[in-house]
């Protein structure tokens, strides 16, 4: 199992928290980042630019780690030209993929993301066939930072099928927009989280499109751990949720009036949630052994 772990991107606000709960928990972390030199939060800390494999390679190296988590891209398409952002995901992926399989690193998280259906920032609204989603779903991506997640885990299957000079256990996570307890708070609790709410909110056409999905930090820190310490050989992928949806009417009305074209799949009888999440996160259980256990309703 590992004990030494790159988190690339750790200066980001999910890569923080991704090393504050690694070193709590044991491993000995190591920050290959581009921005300002910040060791509070690891062990080391290692300047990379990750679209420059040279630095990929020497930094990896350098960190001496059992494991790679590939967050340290661009986190949102809003402020970059689309080839930028494009190229972030993809190609800092394949430099981290490659490097790690040349240095003999048996295991890569990578940091895929709920856009890679073709929602979240798409400017149309979401192509769905039916809910809860799951990993069988197919993506329509048009956006430069979806269709770069797409082709992030498109490439993490290529390099699964080398029979040498690769990672033995890749996991594409597909996260949702992450939360603390504060942004918790001032938006799902302090907000009109019904539906009626929802539609006079200016991030409607958003919250439709990632369908009100969201993960509190604890249960992504939870899920990095569990896909570095996983086993199976090959290339995974995994939908991100928290066990809720953001929103104050039941899931099953949400799909009717949100999604009327999809097919409902959820439980509605005696006992099950009404305000399941609409993302399947089964796989993740099954094959991570990880469960989502944090509700933003617990702060209301």
């Amino acid at each position: 199992m590992p004990e030494s772990v790159a988190v690339t991107g750790g200066n980001g606000r999910v890569g923080t928290h991704v090393l504050e709960y690694l070193d709590a928990v044991g491993y000995r972390t190591v920050n290959l980042s581009r921005g300002r030199r910040d060791e509070t939060h690891s062990d080391a800390y290692i300047e990379t630019d990750l679209l420059e494999v040279g630095d990929v390679y020497g930094a990896l190296a350098k960190s001496d780690a059992d494991a790679v988590v590939h967050l340290g891209m661009i986190a949102t398409p809003d402020h970059t030209p689309g080839h930028r952002t494009y190229e972030s995901n993809v190609m800092s992926s394949y430099h981290v993929l490659e490097a790690a399989g040349e240095l003999g690193v048996d295991t890569v998280a990578l940091a895929s993301s709920f856009s890679a259906i073709g929602g979240g920032f798409e400017p149309d609204a979401i192509t769905l066939d039916y809910l809860p989603i799951d990993e069988d779903h197919r993506l329509t991506p048009s956006n430069p930072y979806a269709m770069g997640k797409q082709t992030l885990e498109v490439a993490a299957d290529g390099f699964a099928r080398r029979s040498a000079n690769a990672p033995q256990t890749i996991t594409s996570l597909r996260f949702p927009w992450v939360v603390d307890d504060d942004l918790a708070r001032e938006t799902f609790v302090e907000a009109d989280r019904t539906l009626a709410g929802l539609r006079d909110s200016e991030h409607f056409h958003t919250q439709r499109n990632t369908l009100c999905g969201y993960v509190h930090a604890t249960d992504a820190c939870t899920l990095v751990e569990a896909a570095i310490e996983a086993s199976f050989d090959g290339h995974e992928r995994f939908w991100v949720s928290a066990p809720d949806t953001s929103a104050e009417t039941p899931s099953a009305e949400l799909a009717a009036e949100l999604y009327p074209e999809a097919d409902y799949r959820g439980q509605t009888g005696a006992g099950s949630d009404p305000y399941a999440a609409l993302i399947d996160t089964s796989k993740a259980q099954q094959l991570l052994d990880w469960e989502p256990t944090w509700r933003w309703r617990q702060l209301a």
